[in-house]
């Protein structure tokens, strides 16, 4: 059996992997002219957990993981407000559960199945066309591959989805907010390692975090509901501009970036996932957003449940990928509501709301409190 996976980003590997470990043959077809790095931390956890400790890369990525012993709010001119300890933030993750870098969970993914694909590099997806034996695909090189499976796995902008499934207009959800995200060159002094600052005020969050390893990432998210039109990184600059602490550092270091990541916070909403030989995993398919916070977790856990579906319906790949989104939608839909719900109140306007939104992580901070949660997280374990 034979499958076609586009995207090599997290969704797409761990594909990859879970596929050749259940004997398929997987072609991977990426656009870009070489793997990425870097992105923003997530807690790795959930199902994603469990599915990269059954494909066998959960201690690698463990080995990668970064911990944060300080996550400091700040005021918007830099002035400290409040702070986390590393055993708050600790308790409210859980044991099975920890932070790492996304481009780092791509790293671990490629090098446990590198030799065992084929990964064509500034490539695109041009066409698809499929009958009850097969998935034919044209390439931007100009040839055609068939197989017995078509994963889209490009993306919220995926082209995948826009062939086989109509244009993207279709199915995102514009959730009204902005985010950039970058790695620094060199860290700035005044971050030291393991700690997190961030501030939050007008619409607006700035973070700057340490993310182990020497490297430090530059996080802004922001409101565009009120109508910005268009998009360019130039407007961080008018946006961020009044802000003082490590802000005008990482203004300044967005003009050298290697690499920054720019884009509407959207969710896909697709009522279903498989046409046929076509499947969509990942972003392309639901897209729970930064806001849920489970999107890499979904990535590779929806990897692993696939493949299992696959093996278990053998040849009958329709009825494995009907089984498999049966089992998953329920999970990436639960996510998809959480983001909704946390978008309303993310970098909120109002500095009364912000105040509110931010009373339990105060609280948090208290010693009292936060050992009733540690507690908490004790006996739930």
């Amino acid at each position: 059996m034979r499958a076609i996976i586009i995207g090599a980003g997290i969704a797409g590997l761990a594909a990859a992997l879970r596929l050749h470990q259940a004997g398929w043959e997987t072609l991977v077809i990426e656009r870009a002219p070489q793997r990425r790095g870097g992105g923003y931390g997530v807690t790795f956890g959930g199902i994603g957990y469990d599915g990269a400790e059954r494909m066998g890369v959960l201690p690698e990525l463990r080995r990668r993981a970064f911990v944060t012993r300080e996550l400091v709010y700040r005021k918007p001119e830099g002035a400290r407000r409040f702070s986390l300890d590393a055993a708050t933030i600790a308790a409210t993750m859980g044991k099975r559960s920890f932070t790492i870098l996304r481009g780092d969970i791509e790293a671990v993914l490629y090098e446990a199945v590198a030799d065992h694909t084929t990964i064509r590099f500034g490539t695109t997806i041009t066409a698809v066309e499929q009958d009850a034996d097969a998935v034919h695909v044209t390439l931007s090189d100009g040839s055609t591959e068939h197989a017995d499976l078509l994963i889209g796995a490009d993306g919220l902008h995926s082209a995948t989805r826009a062939l086989a499934f109509g244009p993207e207009e279709d199915y995102r959800l514009d959730l009204e907010h902005r985010v950039a995200v970058y790695m620094l060159k060199e860290p700035p002094a005044d971050l030291p390692a393991q700690t997190t600052g961030s501030i939050s005020a007008g619409g607006r969050t700035f973070a700057m975090m340490s993310v182990g390893d020497g490297r430090t990432a530059a996080f802004f998210g922001y409101r565009t509901d009120g109508g910005r039109a268009g998009a360019s990184l130039e407007e961080l600059h008018e946006l961020y501009g009044d802000m003082g602490w490590l802000v005008p550092h990482a203004l300044e270091g967005l003009k050298t970036a290697d690499s920054v990541y720019f884009d509407s916070i959207s969710q896909i909403v697709v009522d279903r996932w498989s046409t046929g030989r076509i499947v969509l995993l990942g972003d392309a398919a639901w897209c729970v957003t930064l806001f849920a916070g489970y999107g890499s977790s979904l990535a590779v856990g929806g990897a692993d449940r696939l493949g299992a579906a696959l093996e278990r319906h053998g040849h009958d790949v329709p009825a494995a990928l009907a089984n498999w989104e049966a089992e998953l939608r329920p999970e990436a839909e639960k996510k998809q509501k959480l983001g909704r719900r946390v978008k309303e109140v993310y970098a909120p306007r109002n500095p009364l709301v912000l105040e509110l939104t931010q009373l339990p992580l105060r609280l948090s901070s208290w010693g009292p409190v936060r050992r009733l949660i540690e507690r908490g997280f004790q006996l739930a374990g």
